[in-house]
């Protein structure tokens, strides 16, 4: 493909137009360094279909600069940007001048508010109206242009958040991909704003993500954040602090509670140059919950969602399923608890390769991984499931394998029960029909017999009402958990809108991708 630059809308609309294409958009306002050409190098390295494009803006956006900012200073040099952009891989540039963003000027068009308690933390503090002036050009941006995925970088992390909210609550259909922040061999963030600083001023600023650091390894060691101490670096290296919090990375607030994901945040002033950074602090790995009902397809994807992020899969359901066929297979009543803890006290229950599609579950070290969809087995494991011995074993020993995080696991009390601070919770369904054409699809390739789809349906909605009424660890949605119905879509597209609500909870800083 040619390389293009475009600075009217018209001549990008119609060579857009021509490509047939899918866009993948990067906003910029210029002064192109290794931070955006990340953002481009993923986004060529992730394409997932050969007609998608690479668009990079470039605009120095007036409404986002307050009046004694440095909108005139601000560094323009299009043909370097364009060479820098092309290189990382861009199909194309749009650099549109003001009146092609905001023809007959901002005044003849609608501006987008930020919500208070949004804008209003952190860098909006002291910047009245600049998240304004960035919402309101990042939907003119998206309306000319109808770009399907947006590709934003983590650094301007309320921005970022700013953005996703407001695409949120307008229902637009534009998918937003973020990346970790980049930074130089010393560790300091890149930034178009970095140019400002003199050699001596660059070493005063070093101190800020030095001290970030230093602070996140003494969390991870001492759980423990202390902000006086970071202060007292900064300070002595004649750096202005702005702010200086530990909040919440979604809603920004100050927070406290640090057993969860927070963000410790700063802002300082170098001379007359204005720097922003950030780190976040977790106490363990992330953890994953996927619940739902029988037959909707989570172990497949949960399979490949964890071999792709390279999580720790913990197929919840499964081990359930191989205390039933224990049960069974010692020709055990199922209502005879007292036999039932006889043999499992002392029952060793274990995976093998589970990070990995070929996950194997033995039982008293007999390899029992087809045999648990056996029918009967199925007809069975609800019943078991049930009773109290067998559900605080097995919970118990599914919290173990959590206990450092780093895992996802599925099934039908995961988010409730389980894990209840499990970071991202889904429910994963479909309707009775999808899932009985689904369990007919696998117990065919099993070679198991069944009656008809019909009664496979019915079977399924008997146990979705003994599931969802059972007085122990019930089938419901975790309060905070995100519903998605899958009736209609195939494994793969499935596994993309798990990725993407990971994402929306999980930043690349905090889970980088594993490299294919």
């Amino acid at each position: 493909m040619v390389q293009k630059i475009f600075q009217t809308n018209a001549e990008l609309k119609d060579w857009l137009s021509k490509q047939n294409s899918a866009i993948i958009f990067i906003p910029t306002m210029g002064g192109i360094h290794p931070g955006h050409q990340y953002l481009i190098e993923r986004a060529k390295e992730r394409k997932t279909k050969r007609n998608q494009i690479i668009l990079v803006s470039i605009f120095v956006n007036p409404l986002q600069f307050g009046k004694d900012e440095d909108f005139k200073q601000y560094p323009r040099n299009i043909s370097k940007d364009a060479e820098l952009a092309f290189n990382a891989g861009a199909d194309a540039i749009w650099a549109p001048d003001y009146f092609e963003v905001f023809p007959g000027g901002e005044n003849s068009h609608f501006k987008i508010q930020v919500p208070q308690t949004l804008h209003n933390q952190l860098c909006g503090i002291k910047r009245a109206g600049h998240f304004d002036g960035v919402a309101t050009v990042i939907i003119r941006l998206v309306r000319i242009i109808r770009p399907d995925k947006l590709i934003l970088g983590e650094k301007d992390w309320q921005q970022l958040i700013i953005i996703r909210k407001l695409f949120q609550e307008l229902s637009i259909p534009i998918k937003i991909e973020s990346y970790a922040t980049q930074r130089d061999q010393s560790g300091f963030a890149y930034s178009s704003r970095n140019s400002y600083l003199s050699d001596s001023e660059r070493v005063s600023a070093q101190s800020l993500p030095s001290a970030l650091k230093e602070a996140k390894t003494e969390f991870e060691k001492e759980k423990v954040i202390n902000l006086t101490k970071i202060a007292s670096i900064l300070k002595e290296k004649n750096l202005k602090i702005e702010y200086l919090k530990v909040v919440d990375p979604f809603s920004l607030k100050e927070t406290e509670n640090i057993n969860n994901l927070c963000l410790l945040a700063a802002s300082v002033k170098c001379g007359s140059t204005r720097l922003i950074d950030h780190t976040f602090l977790m106490q363990r790995k992330p953890i994953i919950a996927i619940d739902g009902p029988a037959g909707a397809g989570k172990s497949t994807v949960t399979k490949e969602f964890a071999k792709q992020l390279g999580f720790l899969y913990l197929d919840t359901g499964a081990m359930y399923r191989a205390v039933t066929w224990l049960i069974i297979s010692n020709s055990i009543d199922p209502n005879d608890q007292s036999a039932i803890k006889n043999i499992l006290k002392d029952s060793k229950l274990e995976f093998q390769n589970s990070s990995f599609v070929e996950q194997k579950i033995l039982i008293n070290n007999i390899d029992v991984t087809d045999k648990i969809r056996s029918p009967q087995v199925t007809s069975m494991v609800s019943e078991i499931a049930k009773q109290q011995y067998v559900r605080d074993l097995l919970t118990k020993q599914q919290q173990g394998f959590g206990e450092d995080g780093g895992l996802v696991a599925e099934g039908r009390d995961i988010g409730s029960a389980v894990f209840p601070d499990a970071d991202v919770k889904i429910f994963l369904t479909a309707s009775p029909t999808e899932r009985a054409k689904r369990r007919a699809l696998d117990l065919q390739k099993r070679g198991y017999k069944f009656s008809s789809i019909e009664d496979l349906e019915q079977e399924i909605k008997e146990r979705d009402k003994k599931d969802s009424e059972r007085e122990i660890a019930p089938l419901k949605k975790a309060q905070d958990a995100i519903e998605l119905l899958t009736d209609g879509m195939n494994i793969e597209d499935v596994l993309k809108e798990l990725i993407y609500i990971f994402r929306s909870k999980i930043p690349e800083e905090v889970w980088p991708t594993p490299n294919p």
